[in-house]
């Protein structure tokens, strides 16, 4: 039999056609030959940007990658051990990481680098700027507005006129800024050694001055060129309390808890302030006072303190955290020992951010002083949100 030969309309054989093996391989041909053009170019392009990593490791480091050698750096530590400060007035500070080169007064801003390591000594420093509300201003003065009344409420029917309620009152809290210095000094010897860490000394020995005033003014201050304490304003007795004034509650017996009960003062502490202030209270008491009260053991024999379960977790009296604040007064007969409060709500603490350093070879020679000035002040904010424990019988 023979087999037929299939032949164009002009006449000439055309092709025998493909098997289903033949067209497999014809794709598989077509797709290695794609991978391959593929891998090629990904191959040209991780060798051109080897070539630019190259190229750019041998440019200048940018100034965030070398902060050791920003000139702002080098012209303030050359006018802290030299007094030297043509490289501070020659700085276009626009695009460095100071803020100014000269102030109005002829003082010099502290680089940020010197003034984040000052303010964080002061916020880790125990006191009420751990609790408190804080906040930065330009001004001289930090007015607080307090809505101190009720608006009142009424019910009202569907026919009946609706009677006037009371309207609340606005009350004005101004702070006004004041200035808080430390006046160091070091040997002009000490300045010359380059071994020195000139910063490093300069913002441990200002922290430390700024933390202990701020601490203390912040409890007992006066107003008087420096914040007012919350223990320098008129107190009453909780249950005749008004604005302006500050409640306490008695322990029963004069310079200690009493006896009979000692926890039940802390208890009716508690329980004088209002639900919404409890929510966010701390407890604040010195060291001395600490010891006494976490011997304290309620009816069931359980201590009325308890330590805190986590790292950096503070101590609970209650169920509420305790700061240690060294410039509470002691227990004695009529002192306001225990403080317990919305310190966020009750007491605001307003400063400038800037902080200034004036370096002054003359006055003491051989050495050399640094005046720093900060402007800072705080005062009560909400009468209502602190109680005041008192060690008195009547």
């Amino acid at each position: 039999m023979s087999t037929p030969e299939t032949t164009s309309r002009g006449g000439e054989a055309l092709p025998a056609p493909k098997t289903a093996a033949e067209e497999v391989k014809t794709a598989l041909a077509g797709l290695v030959g794609d991978i391959t053009h593929q891998l090629k170019k990904q191959e040209e392009r991780l060798t051109m940007l080897d070539r630019k990593s190259l190229s750019q490791s041998r440019r200048p480091a940018l100034a965030v990658s070398a902060d050791a050698e920003a000139p702002h750096q080098k012209a303030f530590a050359a006018y802290l051990r030299t007094g030297e400060d043509g490289g501070l007035r020659g700085l276009d500070l626009e695009g460095k990481a100071m803020s100014t080169a000269v102030a109005g007064d002829g003082g010099y801003l502290v680089d940020p680098k010197t003034s984040a390591s000052i303010q964080s000594v002061l916020r880790g420093a125990a006191s009420l700027r751990q609790v408190a509300n804080v906040v930065n201003v330009e001004a001289t003065s930090y007015d607080v507005l307090i809505d101190s009344t009720d608006t009142g409420a009424g019910w009202a029917s569907e026919t009946a006129d609706a009677t006037e309620t009371a309207t609340p009152t606005i009350d004005r809290i101004s702070i006004g800024l004041h200035e808080l210095s430390a006046l160091p000094k070091i040997s002009q010897r000490l300045l010359d050694d380059s071994a020195f860490d000139i910063e490093t000394w300069l913002a441990g020995r200002i922290a430390d001055s700024f933390s202990r005033s701020e601490a203390a003014a912040f409890i007992n201050g006066d107003g008087v060129d420096k914040p007012m304490g919350i223990l320098n304003h008129p107190t009453v007795l909780h249950t005749s309390w008004s604005w302006g004034n500050i409640g306490y509650i008695r322990t029963g017996t004069d310079g200690g808890f009493n006896s009979t009960d000692p926890g039940a003062g802390l208890v009716n502490m508690v329980y004088s302030l209002g639900a919404r202030y409890r929510a966010n209270a701390t407890f604040v008491l010195n060291s001395k006072t600490a010891g006494v009260v976490r011997q304290i053991k309620d009816a069931e024999g359980r201590f009325l303190w308890t330590d805190g379960l986590a790292a950096g977790e503070p101590a609970r009296l209650l169920g509420y955290p305790v700061l240690i604040c060294e410039d509470m007064p002691d227990i004695a007969n009529g002192s306001d020992s225990i403080a317990f409060g919305d310190f966020n709500a009750a007491y605001t603490i307003a400063e400038r951010p800037d902080l200034r350093i004036l370096r002054d070879p003359f006055s003491a020679k051989p050495h050399v002083l640094f005046y720093a000035t900060k402007r800072v002040s705080g005062d009560v904010s909400d009468f209502a949100a602190i109680r005041l424990l008192r060690f008195s019988q009547t």
